[in-house]
């Protein structure tokens, strides 16, 4: 069978990473309908179902999983070929990270990486989506989560649970009301609008889910911060939020947390053969 799908074999590329066809309709620039053809359009000439649809959105076929490992092969050897062809480039070390990881946990660390490795010229790449690698020129990426994602390599750097947080009122709510009526009542703030992190932390609490309508979408961590300053509800936050606890300006709502959370190192599997992309790595998992 001679593959004519090609456009929409990247577009699953797409897709995969994002976990959503909404989120890749997005970044695509199409609508959730054009690129839900194209996918469709693309197991036909497959013939075979490269998503299982399901109540809560997609997730990769088995067969899927073997199409993504083997197309993110095929493209990272492409886009080898292609920087190899172009010759010698004077590159420097890019790292995805939010500016709320850069600014609380790798920024007063990085004169030591620079001590110890002055060949290497780094930047540091403040991003909230970090799901597109290629498109924003990232070596590196460090991100949130449970690190169950399939878009890329992915390896722990350290495990720091999530618990939700809230401003002075809020615990007040919790200690007057109790858990199960305060968090009946609270509004949620997510990461985006696929996150299953909240549904985690009310199924591990034992409370019922909330309605969809009771969130609030703030993709930038700093400002989701603020947020729970602001009164505006309350967020699954993490040690990194240590200032504001002890300040008593943010306090811990419950001690259920998500245990299997923390920081992951995201890259593709070409990112490897970056002599650069091996030395931070190895730097990170010495200070992690």
């Amino acid at each position: 069978m001679r593959l004519r799908q090609y456009d929409s074999l990247r577009n699953f590329l797409i897709v995969a990473r994002h976990t959503s066809l909404a989120s890749a309709a997005e970044a695509l620039g199409l609508t959730k309908g054009a690129l839900s053809h194209q996918i469709r359009r693309l197991e036909a000439e497959l013939g075979f179902a490269v998503f299982e649809r399901h109540s809560r959105g997609i997730r990769l076929s088995p067969k899927g999983k073997e199409l993504l490992a083997a197309a993110q092969h095929a493209f990272g050897q492409i886009e080898e070929k292609t920087l190899e062809l172009s010759g010698p480039q004077d590159r420097t070390l890019t790292i995805g990270v939010t500016t709320y990881f850069a600014s609380r946990w790798l920024s007063p660390r990085l004169m030591d990486f620079m001590r110890k490795h002055p060949g290497i010229r780094l930047r540091i790449q403040p991003m909230i989506d970090l799901l597109d690698l290629r498109k924003e020129g990232v070596d590196l990426a460090i991100r949130w989560g449970n690190g169950q994602w399939s878009d890329c390599q992915i390896e722990r750097l350290f495990l720091c649970p999530a618990w939700p947080t809230g401003n002075k009122e809020a615990i007040e709510r919790v200690e007057k009301d109790g858990m199960d009526a305060a968090f009946a009542d609270f509004t949620l703030l997510r990461d985006h609008e696929d996150s299953d992190a909240w549904s985690e932390w009310y199924e591990r609490a034992g409370l019922l889910p909330k309605r969809h309508t009771d969130t609030l979408i703030i993709p930038d961590p700093n400002v989701r911060v603020q947020a729970v300053l602001d009164g505006q509800g309350v967020a699954l936050n993490d040690d990194l939020v240590e200032q504001e606890i002890k300040n008593g300006t943010l306090f811990r709502l419950s001690p259920v947390e998500l245990s299997d959370y923390g920081y992951f190192l995201s890259y593709e599997p070409s990112a490897t053969q970056n002599p650069d992309v091996t030395a931070f790595m190895q730097w990170l998992k010495t200070i992690g």
